[in-house]
């Protein structure tokens, strides 16, 4: 990673991007401050990963200098299994959302769970039963939709496995193809649960990361296609425009509904093509001449949808 300062100078150099998403550690905050001031790019959303019975004050301070930051949201990862061991259940989730919220309120900066893998939303059908339920409780309910993650399980046995998806799918109570209307993702854009999103590109029934091992020492689940055709060398497998269509069809939704409902809550997004096993760890292109192909997309989209 460059320095701080060099994110910053990069990121408004490139001329695509309005805002960058992070939640700096407390030694950085100041640096991050400064920067985000100097180069006039926004720190408009936060963004970290949690431990239920863990991380719940780290959650609140984040929020906390994310209101400082200049912050909307905070994109909360709460990963699968409680401190203590257990997987955690929908109710415990419920209970910690709406503590986020009532600390969120006093900052004005919304808590936001996220669709991710590792997390217990990798079960996407269970962001329908906890968003129904803090829809009960009185609450609004705000989640992060990083739809790479809904993209890379459709035809895809191993991935659907997990936190038994299978049976699901095969009923047709979880919906994963952009293709067909009946789309979870559509569901919650129509719910006007989507407040944040992420844009980094996927395809269904991908190939693994040849060049990276995650911390199984598998290959790793390489939640990331290039955006653009990488060149020879570059990557490990075969590009082919033509599979990122699911994933294009669903951001054109994303950006589709913010233009025609006046209630959508959508507040940015991010694109996120990133350095890790399980996205494009080990790969020899650009991350970040991905990320800025993919934001001029996304403001082509823009344009065009909201003509």
């Amino acid at each position: 990673m460059p320095d701080i300062d060099t994110v910053f100078r990069m990121v408004a150099e490139a001329g695509v991007f309005d805002h960058i998403e992070r939640s700096p550690p407390p030694a950085e905050v100041d640096a991050y401050a400064a920067a985000s001031a100097r180069h006039k790019i926004p720190i408009r959303s936060g963004s970290f990963y949690y431990r239920m019975g863990r991380d719940e004050e780290l959650l609140r301070w984040h929020m906390r200098i994310g209101k400082d930051l200049g912050s909307l949201t905070q994109n909360v990862q709460l990963l699968t299994h409680h401190a203590d061991g257990h997987a955690i259940g929908n109710d415990e989730v419920l209970a910690f959302y709406l503590d986020a919220c009532e600390t969120g309120a006093r900052f004005g900066v919304d808590p936001c769970l996220e669709l991710h893998v590792n997390m217990w939303s990798e079960h996407p059908g269970r962001i329908r039963e906890v968003g129904e339920a803090a829809e009960r409780s009185g609450a609004a309910f705000r989640m992060t939709l990083d739809h790479s993650h809904l993209i890379v399980k459709i035809d895809n046995p191993k991935e659907q496995a997990v936190q038994n998806l299978a049976a699901d799918v095969a009923s047709g109570a979880v919906v994963l193809d952009p293709a067909n209307p009946a789309c979870i993702a559509y569901e919650w854009l129509e719910r006007n649960w989507v407040r944040h999103a992420h844009a980094r590109a996927a395809v269904p029934n991908r190939p693994r990361n040849a060049w990276m091992d995650g911390p199984d020492g598998q290959p790793g689940r390489a939640i990331q296609y290039p955006f653009v055709q990488p060149v020879e060398g570059e990557w490990h497998s075969a590009w082919e425009s033509a599979r990122l269509a699911p994933w294009k069809r669903l951001t054109r939704a994303i950006l589709a509904h913010h233009a025609q409902d006046a209630a959508s809550p959508l507040a940015h997004v991010s694109t996120e093509f990133i350095p890790f096993p399980d996205y494009g760890g080990g790969a020899r292109y650009s991350t970040f001449a991905q990320n800025v192909a993919c934001a001029r997309w996304l403001r082509q989209m823009w344009n065009e949808v909201a003509a």
